[in-house]
């Protein structure tokens, strides 16, 4: 009689096991397919362009802007965007005493054929303007890094030459691109 008890038992869950699974994954699929009722009910309304949104659309800008100016001013595979991406963040992870990490991304850096030497000239050049870069800006650091990215054998004389002494008389202060050239004047006449 037992036995018997069991049999119909496990018959009638078998039963409606079947159609609750079914009923369960319908459910599931349906939820699947319709989605976020918030993101639904948001879609119908007109999107206003809020003042993020056009940070965002000037910082991607800019971004892209730097990958350009890259490509052009690197002949070679360090101009490439992935080597470019890579090796900033390499670079920074360096500053950063965030090694692990840095050494993660060389690793990818380098799979995608990147040159390293690169990476170690750019560094060089950081930490030549070690004074320039103020943690209190939030894009000094990642400036900085793009324009030693652009130009690892950039000096600090002109930014030294830059924040002189303030002149003593009326007239302004030189630029620092002008600085440079009476000393590359001097030089010829010296022969």
């Amino acid at each position: 009689m037992r036995r018997r008890v069991l049999q119909v038992k496990d018959a009638v869950l078998r039963h409606l096991a079947v159609p609750g699974l079914t009923l369960l994954i319908g459910i599931g699929s349906a939820l699947a397919q319709s989605g976020d009722l918030r993101a639904q009910d948001q879609s119908g309304k007109p999107a206003a362009t809020s003042p993020s949104a056009a940070d965002a659309t000037k910082d991607n800008q800019r971004k892209t802007d730097e990958f350009v100016e890259a490509s052009q001013a690197i002949n070679g595979p360090a101009g490439n965007p992935e080597c470019v991406w890579l090796g900033r963040r390499v670079v920074v992870l360096m500053w950063r005493d965030d090694l692990d990490t840095a050494f993660r991304h060389l690793d990818l850096y380098d799979r995608f054929g990147c040159p390293g030497g690169h990476v170690q000239a750019t560094f060089r050049c950081l930490v030549r303007f070690f004074s320039a870069i103020d943690p209190k800006v939030p894009d000094s650091l990642s400036g900085r890094v793009h324009a030693c990215w652009i130009n690892p054998a950039a000096q600090p004389q002109a930014a030294a030459a830059a924040t002189p002494a303030p002149a003593t008389s009326g007239a302004a202060a030189p630029a620092p691109a002008a600085a440079a050239p009476p000393a590359a004047a001097a030089a010829p006449t010296a022969k």
